[in-house]
């Protein structure tokens, strides 16, 4: 097997800095003033005022009440979609029942329906509910999507044979066993990269959350960073430092899945 050359190192290379580069300044940023801001030379390197940074932004607006209602958005979200999805994705990979490739065609076509055209039906139906300024009117839509159903759908094809659920329903196995005892063990890596995606949705998503949502009770963390940077003058320290707050979270997902994730990724490479 060939080496690859220095060139592909150096693409590489540049690429990740490139990609790490954002984070870092808004980092460098939030550990600054605004006076060093303004400053023509470029900033580079972290400054003194992280704590009173922190501490403002915490002060400005109810930052742990959005952290708090984000992590319970984007966690149920995601293991919603990881368990539903799975279901479903085994089931339309393995089980034979009438429809199957109808059912699916319709699924994968209501992805390309664009989520806009159904914002005023789904307000209506909140309104109906009694569910604004509730996290059930965030939670809810996005319990399974189109797309989580295809990833594992996708990803049965690939981890799980047709004959060994085949020879688990000859050995007595109900559908549901036969889905604990083989399809999951089998989809883990495919349900980590799935929820981590689905979790970084739910965790980015700014506009559903800002029209059904209370900005001052029931606030995101995307809903509190646009409180951050409204006012008369762009406060770009307090409004970066909430920023590098609010990104914690993904990090800290990624660290704890990271090795399923790029197993996951890696069973997609070509050999």
């Amino acid at each position: 097997m060939r080496r690859p050359g220095g060139w592909v190192y150096a693409v590489l290379v540049g690429v990740l800095g490139a990609s790490i580069f954002p984070l870092y300044w808004s980092f460098v940023v939030s550990t600054r003033d605004n006076a060093a801001i303004g400053e023509t030379s470029p900033l580079l390197l972290p400054g003194g005022h992280l704590v009173e940074n922190v501490r403002r932004v915490f002060d400005t607006v109810d930052f742990w009440l959005a952290l708090g209602n984000s992590l319970i958005v984007a966690g149920t979200v995601m293991v919603s979609n990881v368990v539903l999805a799975s279901l479903a994705g085994f089931a339309f990979a393995r089980l034979r029942f009438r429809g199957r490739n109808t059912l699916f065609l319709l699924v994968v076509g209501s992805a390309m329906v664009p989520a806009q055209l159904g914002v005023i039906p789904l307000y209506l139906v909140v309104g109906e509910l009694g569910w604004y300024g509730r996290l059930e009117a965030v939670i809810v839509p996005g319990l399974l999507s189109a797309f989580s159903v295809f990833w594992m759908r996708q990803a049965c094809e690939n981890a799980i044979s047709a004959e060994l659920v085949d020879a688990a329903t000859v050995d007595g196995c109900s559908i549901l066993r036969t889905y604990w005892h083989v399809a999951v063990p089998a989809l883990r890596p495919a349900a980590a990269v799935l929820a981590m995606l689905t979790f970084m949705a739910a965790w980015n998503d700014y506009f559903w959350p800002l029209v059904v949502l209370d900005p001052n009770e029931t606030p995101t963390v995307q809903v509190a960073l646009s409180q951050l940077a409204s006012g008369y003058y762009t406060d770009y320290a307090l409004m970066l430092t909430g920023a590098t707050v609010g990104v914690l979270p993904v990090i800290a997902l990624f660290l704890l899945l990271g090795r399923h994730i790029v197993r996951g990724i890696l069973k997609g490479a070509p050999v």
